[in-house]
């Protein structure tokens, strides 16, 4: 291994994300929809990630360290190239799943901005999951966030 592929290998470990780490791209894609992560919607994601067995194990601190390195990504990088590395790394078992927590918290606040619209067929579609299926979760999610 020469020079630059050694500093390349580190710069593709520091890219590589772990399962936790792709589905809470997932959700952090459509609440920076709009270019800004509030503090709001950085509760709601930490404790939407929080309340799920997949995260059982994670303290704050580790909590916190995680998202930090997918903000960076997200800034560095952009939506996209932070799409396609979780949809990579993401099972598919887990792609309807990070779709539903990722249209509940676009629509947290009772309504779908045009660009929240925009993330949410992009992540359908990047993650494959049917129309029919996404038309689903997107009407129960609406009915739950109503209120």
């Amino acid at each position: 291994m020469g020079l630059f592929d050694k500093v390349r290998g580190i710069k593709d470990a520091e890219t590589r994300l772990s399962r936790e780490e792709s589905f809470a791209s997932i959700t952090l894609v459509a609440v920076a929809a709009d270019g800004i992560v509030t503090e709001e919607e950085a509760q709601g994601l930490i404790v939407g990630l929080a309340r799920m067995k997949t995260y059982a194990g994670y303290n704050g601190n580790q909590m916190a360290a995680m998202l930090n390195k997918l903000i960076g990504l997200l800034k560095k990088q952009g939506a996209d190239a932070l799409l396609g590395m979780a949809k990579d790394a993401l099972p598919q078992d887990m792609r309807e799943t990070a779709f539903a927590v990722a249209t509940d918290l676009a629509l947290a606040d009772g309504e779908l901005a045009s660009q929240e619209k925009d993330v949410l067929t992009r992540l359908q579609q990047s993650l494959g999951i049917p129309e029919e299926k996404a038309v689903s979760i997107i009407e129960v999610m609406l009915i739950k966030n109503k209120g």
